[in-house]
């Protein structure tokens, strides 16, 4: 069967004089427009770290005549001094750092700052361009851009060495020390600056496609993200491959074929995805986490911004092992240790939705009883050594996996999805906080052992998560809560440890929904598709198909989900995760 998943999904703007220019030649012009008349003029080029700066500069060169170019870096405090400033935070581990508070800020001289605006004062006719990480602390300027671009975006630069991190001679190093800088420490920075001078920017200009800008004014970026952020949408999905990936994703999809099989699909991660804008002929990519931060009580309502401030506190992503191999044997932290040791406020709290299954499925999922703790934390430790494979089946539960079952996966129960399985991982976000136990005898793509986090993982894992627990709490609870003409409601889970409440739906005909305040993911796990609608038309009707992951705003208030067609003989089902009160 042809896919209908649809990879690139929009969110179509209405309304009149939402200007977009596309290429340096249009976006040139548009600043010549706005700063003629000047003898002297001063554009000052604020960039999200991860941007391609020259490419801006040779950009704007070939329409502008560029008189004085300052790069903002050029005040920094120096390499010795911000490697000591940074230090708490990175760590000497590969993989995880602490949550840096920092403010950019901090990583300026201020004398340095000073003397650039003095050159800058001095300068009596002509174009002064300021560009980079940064370039705002120097002075707004007569205009004021943002050049913005995704961490999926990020990551790719990463990899492809083409990328180091901001201010660190870095391009050859391990992607994952690269991505642990990014997202400890430079990301967060970034995020802080961004939320306080966007809404002062006179444009935003979206990088995220080599030598392909886009530029739009600051108020017409907003007005976009009001609209978003008052009825549903998609985020752009992207997919990854992994040394345990299977064919699900690829088949189903309908993906490119890789020689390493695709392992993740993420398609509702706002911290890392993009939303499309379509504003008429023209497209504008841009952060998704740009909506969490600019408007999150729209999107994610009070009671929840409350809690969990300007995040995007569930996420959903697929995990598909069919026709692959075991995730890693894994454990996630508890919450006063994540807190303690890497300074995040919540943990990776998850669950998996089993949206299909090969012969055989299964997953691991707590400990057997009587499980000698030493005796286990010894095998992972001879295991770590070589020359000795690590028996999970004799410490670890292997159940069985049929398609709609939900496993619920409360941090520091041991677990890992095994062969044949294609979930949809249903999580807190905190996404990077696994700690490996064991890999099953292989190394990553690159060639090289994965990290693995024993020391982490003997400190989380709960030894009293053994069978009898485990399978009264957390193995395929279905509890009927609700039912109407044409469709039935059923409570999945997650469990009281979680903050994350998941219903399903199973329905025929039209399914009542509300926010409640509190914003809604879904994915429609059965049926090829549906369509979500407003009762009193204040959105379009939205399409949904299947495995699609979706967002409804808080915002949203009543909304319905019905089949796209008849559906008489056969059952559509979604599944839906909010933060419970």
């Amino acid at each position: 069967m042809q896919s209908t998943y649809n990879k690139e999904p929009e969110i179509r703007i209405s309304g009149e004089g939402h200007n977009l220019w596309s290429g340096y030649a249009a976006i040139g012009q548009e600043m010549a427009a706005r700063l003629a008349g000047k003898a002297k003029a001063i554009l000052t080029v604020e960039c999200y770290p991860g941007v391609r700066i020259e490419e801006i500069v040779q950009g704007l060169q070939s329409t502008l005549m560029i008189g004085h170019l300052f790069h903002a870096e050029e005040a920094s405090l120096g390499k010795e001094p911000l490697e000591a400033l940074l230090a708490p935070y990175l760590t000497e581990d590969r993989v995880f750092g602490y949550m840096s508070p920092l403010e950019l800020a901090q990583c300026y001289d201020p004398a340095k700052l000073e003397a650039i605006r003095a050159k800058v004062e001095a300068i009596r006719e002509g174009l002064v361009v300021i560009i980079g990480f940064g370039a705002s602390l120097v002075t707004r300027g007569d205009v004021l851009v943002y050049a913005d671009l995704a961490r999926w975006e990020i990551q790719l630069r990463y990899r492809s060495g083409e990328l180091g991190n901001w201010l660190a001679d870095n391009r050859e190093e391990d992607i994952l020390r690269k991505y642990k800088r990014g997202f400890f420490i430079e990301w967060r920075m970034a995020d802080r600056l961004k939320r306080a001078l966007l809404p002062d920017a006179d444009f935003y200009l979206d990088t995220n496609r080599k030598d392909e800008p886009n530029l739009i004014t600051a108020a017409s970026l907003f007005a976009c993200l009001d609209q978003a952020a008052y009825r549903p949408f998609r985020l752009v999905p992207y997919f990854d491959p992994g040394v345990w990936g299977g064919r699900w994703l690829e088949e189903k999809i309908g993906l490119e074929p890789r020689s390493n099989p695709y392992a993740w699909g993420f398609d509702g991660v706002p911290e890392e995805n993009s939303l499309y804008f379509r504003i008429g002929a023209s497209r504008l990519e841009m952060p998704a986490i740009n909506l969490v931060l600019f408007r999150p009580e729209e999107l994610l309502g009070e009671q929840v911004y409350a809690r969990f401030g300007a995040e995007f506190p569930i996420r959903f992503d697929f995990l598909d092992t069919m026709g692959g191999q075991p995730l890693s044997l894994q454990v996630h932290p508890l919450t006063a240790y994540i807190r303690e040791t890497f300074g995040m406020a919540y943990t990776q709290d998850e669950s998996y939705y089993m949206l299909d299954v090969g012969d055989e499925a299964t997953v691991y999922l707590g400990l057997k009883e009587g499980v000698d703790s030493e005796a286990m934390l010894n095998d992972l430790e001879k295991a770590q050594q070589g020359g000795f494979s690590f028996p999970a089946e004799h410490y670890v539960n292997v159940y069985p996996a049929r398609k709609h079952d939900h496993f619920l996966i409360p941090a520091g129960t041991v677990h890992c999805s095994g062969c044949n399985g294609m979930v949809l991982e249903i999580s807190a976000t905190p996404y990077i906080f696994t700690f490996k136990l064991w890999d099953w005898d292989r190394l990553g793509l690159d060639g090289k052992p994965r990290p693995i986090h024993l020391e982490h993982g003997r400190r989380n894992i709960q030894w009293d998560r053994t069978s009898s627990w485990v399978e009264q709490n957390l193995v395929a609870r279905a509890e009927p809560v609700g039912e109407g003409e044409g469709w039935k409601e059923e409570r999945t889970g997650l469990h009281e440890l979680e903050f994350i409440e998941t219903r399903r739906h199973w329905f025929t005909g039209t399914v009542p929904h509300h926010t409640g305040g509190r914003f809604h993911m879904l994915n429609l796990v059965e049926g090829e598709e549906a369509i979500v609608e407003s009762p009193d038309e204040a959105f379009e009707p939205f399409t949904v198909r299947y495995a699609e992951t979706f967002i409804v705003p808080a915002s949203v208030g009543a909304y319905t989900i019905r089949p796209a067609q008849p559906a008489a003989d056969s059952k559509l089902a979604t599944i839906k995760a909010y933060v419970r009160a």
